[in-house]
């Protein structure tokens, strides 16, 4: 009967540090994606004024943002070292989808840019990531923008 019991204490303990492990993968898990997200409490409502003026900061000329609609998936338009640069602006509370990436690729060919890029408040899904890699559309996730107005600033 003493045998039993050490082999059961061992698996109460051994689910306890599992259990352990679990809960702190959460927390770490937890932590990345605050860290993915851009701060956008100081920003206020309007997301595609705060990019304008970040691309202004960062060197591009020529920024340009279009009207609300019928903007065939563009947002802003910039040019730097004489690249023309297409911009779709997303500010979610959650991971950006595919559907960002088709409007930028259509929007960037329509207008005969360069290079088409999604600027997000937040993370984007794998689908989407998947789709910007096999359109060449690049894509700035809210900690890259952080750390890019942080630079900025």
């Amino acid at each position: 009967m003493a045998e039993w019991f050490s082999v059961q204490e061992h698996w109460i303990w051994l689910a306890a540090g599992a259990g352990g492990l679990l809960i702190l993968l959460l927390i770490v898990w937890l932590i990345r994606r605050r860290q993915k997200r851009l701060n956008t409490s100081e920003i206020g409502g309007d997301f595609e004024r705060f990019c304008a003026e970040l691309l202004e900061k960062c060197g591009y000329r020529e920024v340009e943002m279009t009207p609300g609609s019928g903007d065939f998936g563009v947002d802003i338009f910039a040019v730097r070292d004489g690249v023309t640069w297409a911009f779709q602006c997303k500010c979610y509370d959650h991971p950006v989808g595919v559907r960002a990436v088709q409007e930028i690729y259509s929007g960037r060919d329509y207008y005969h840019c360069m290079v088409g890029v999604v600027m997000a408040s937040t993370e984007f899904t794998q689908a989407a990531q998947k789709l910007a890699q096999a359109h060449n559309i690049v894509l700035w996730d809210g900690e890259f923008l952080e750390r890019l107005r942080n630079r900025v600033s």
